[in-house]
């Protein structure tokens, strides 16, 4: 497998891209990738990775309750040869020669813990099938 560094970004890095940080985490660590340099990131961080969001990981193990939202730049994202947003983005990455793969997912900020753990489930899934097809095809697919 190439080496290669993927970018989990929304607009507040407070929920989904960090959600999305973890299970990625997860991923490479079962599948023993270690070429894959994991980033994420938002354009306007919050203070703090959302309570819910918090809970709900903690019920699959996951603690992220010590983790901070930091701002990803454009010299970090054009770093990135992938990057993965959450739906909630306005990036311009045309001029980057990165590829944006866009995953339309509700915020969790304002969710029920219901919701939120259905978006949790979602997330998970689409992490597993990202990497079974950067295992099959490389990070560029």
């Amino acid at each position: 497998m190439e080496r290669g560094r993927i970018g989990f970004m929304c607009v507040r890095n407070a929920g989904r891209s960090q959600m999305a940080m973890s299970f990625a985490e997860e991923e490479c660590k079962i599948r023993r990738i270690t070429e894959i340099e994991l980033r994420t990131g938002g354009t306007n961080p919050a203070n703090e990775i959302h309570e819910n969001v918090v809970e709900v990981m903690r019920e699959v193990g996951k603690e992220l309750g010590e983790r901070i939202p930091r701002k990803m730049d454009d010299i970090e994202m054009a770093s990135c040869d992938m990057i993965v947003t959450m739906g909630c983005s306005t990036l311009d990455t045309s001029e980057m020669g990165t590829e944006v793969m866009v995953w339309d997912l509700e915020d969790p900020g304002s969710a029920s813990i219901e919701e939120c753990r259905e978006i949790r489930n979602d997330i998970k899934t689409r992490v597993q099938k990202l990497f079974d097809s950067i295992e099959e095809t490389g990070i560029h697919g």
